[in-house]
């Protein structure tokens, strides 16, 4: 929970030739072992061989036959467990985002929206976030507490009921299924 937690705040950097696109991160979803809506929950596959990988890994998968979505792994190598990214708050290469949406409003605004907005897909599964020059985190304003609502988990059949969401109480960014969840 604490890795879900601290990374609001922070900055998802996607660079793309010489642009750079970035988002501060408003909105996550922890997913940990034993949790039977993780990707994790039925052992390592080809799929998800990247959430078993060492922390700070990216975890980057296609989901409904129409998006893709990235996770961070934030638990030891061999043990499944990783954040989704959620939503962001566009601060660097809206241009570019709004080409790539196609729309110029709700850039990132939940997981695969995001996805499109800064072209993330199956080929960065598995790039170091730390270390990377194309998709990497980088340092943010800390979010105090009290502007961070916890709420259950949405868009999942399985285990939704637990509170692993975390959010930037109400930041205009979030996944529009969130925003009225997200209060302090």
């Amino acid at each position: 929970m604490a890795v879900a937690r601290n990374l609001l705040g922070a900055r998802l950097v996607r660079v793309i030739g010489e642009e750079r696109r970035s988002g501060r991160i408003v909105e996550t979803e922890a997913y940990r072992p034993g949790d039977p809506a993780s990707h994790a929950f039925r052992g390592e596959t080809s799929r998800n061989r990247s959430m078993f990988g060492r922390p700070g890994l990216a975890y980057v998968y296609f989901t409904y036959g129409s998006c893709h979505c990235v996770n961070v792994v934030c638990e030891p190598e061999g043990v499944g467990a990783a954040v989704l990214i959620r939503a962001l708050a566009p601060e660097e290469g809206a241009a570019g985002m709004a080409r790539a949406r196609g729309r110029e409003s709700d850039l990132a605004s939940g997981p695969g929206r995001l996805c499109q907005a800064l072209e993330i897909d199956r080929r960065l599964d598995g790039v170091d976030l730390l270390a990377s020059d194309v998709l990497y985190l980088a340092a943010g304003d800390p979010v105090r507490d009290s502007q961070v609502a916890s709420t259950p988990r949405i868009g999942i059949s399985r285990a939704r009921d637990l509170p692993w969401r975390f959010a930037v109480a109400g930041d205009p960014h979030l996944s529009r299924r969130a925003r009225s969840h997200a209060t302090a």
